[in-house]
């Protein structure tokens, strides 16, 4: 079973919970349209700002359905193509979501600390994976190499800690082709590399955040459970109908592939019969 049938079908197993409808009530209810005390803004939000409401600016979420729409067409599509999407989420309000939703749809997911170099010092990280992977293959097979119990809970430790920072990352092979982000005030220096590598950001944008340096905005609260799991389920299933799309369109190449691999054989085996016919004649 290739990676991406596997999470198409772990998708499928962990869609007891219906997707929440973008729609304005709904956005309502979940707190997505509250933005910061107004003293704390962004000047730049101002184009996603509706009104202040007791020295608290409301987002328009008219322009938050559309902007997560264009984001989810977007994710959409690289991951159709064979990208992959790399969720951030740290804070503690983010982490447990973020985490359960990547793991349902086979993305990649960080939610303890973004260490420095993660994406721009890929070929670092990837050595510190593989050393975690061994690590477990070891324990696994049980060929841990310790002299002292003291050791051998060193080492238990060490896969922990490691775990705690790679869990997330442990498939990764390459560079992510999109990253989706939720609190890019946090998530600086994610945000920072992503951009230095051209490697797109889909992220929530609170009142008091920067939208420039995001390439799919997303107006939204990013400090509220509820606001990042409604609007971070649509970004996974954006991924779920990419995987599902890329497997769609691998089964019609399959299938073109076949009919003229059918087609060549056809014509072989007619101008053999021809052949065949004209020796007879002669």
């Amino acid at each position: 079973m290739t990676t991406e049938t596997a999470a198409v079908e772990t998708q499928s197993t962990d869609e007891n919970e219906e997707l929440e409808p973008l729609t304005v009530e709904g956005l309502y209810r979940a707190g997505v349209h509250l933005g910061h005390l107004s003293k704390r803004w962004h000047p730049r939000m101002r184009d996603y700002i509706r009104l202040k409401h007791k020295k608290r600016h409301v987002l328009d979420m008219d322009k938050t359905i559309e902007a997560i729409e264009n984001a989810k067409s977007a994710v959409r599509e690289i991951v159709a193509g064979g990208g992959k999407c790399l969720m951030v989420g740290t804070k503690p309000q983010a982490r447990n979501e973020i985490e359960r939703l990547a793991t349902s749809v086979g993305a990649h997911y960080i939610t303890s600390r973004w260490l420095g170099g993660t994406l721009t010092n890929f070929a670092t990280i990837s050595r510190r994976i593989e050393a975690l992977i061994q690590l477990e293959e070891d324990f696994a097979k049980g060929e841990v190499q310790a002299h002292t119990k003291r050791e051998l809970l060193m080492k238990q430790t060490e896969v922990r800690r490691l775990n705690k920072f790679f869990g997330g990352i442990k498939e990764i092979t390459k560079l992510p082709d999109v990253i989706y982000v939720v609190g890019i005030d946090r998530e600086k220096h994610a945000v920072k590399e992503a951009k230095d590598l051209g490697i797109p950001v889909v992220a929530i944008v609170d009142t008091n955040c920067d939208p420039n340096n995001i390439t799919y905005p997303i107006p939204g609260n990013d400090d509220s459970h509820a606001s990042i799991k409604l609007l971070s389920s649509h970004i996974a299933a954006a991924i779920s109908e990419g995987i599902e799309l890329a497997a769609e369109r691998q089964r019609e190449r399959e299938a073109m592939q076949a009919e003229r691999e059918a087609q060549d054989a056809a014509m072989a085996a007619a101008r053999a019969a021809a052949e065949e016919r004209a020796k007879q004649d002669s």
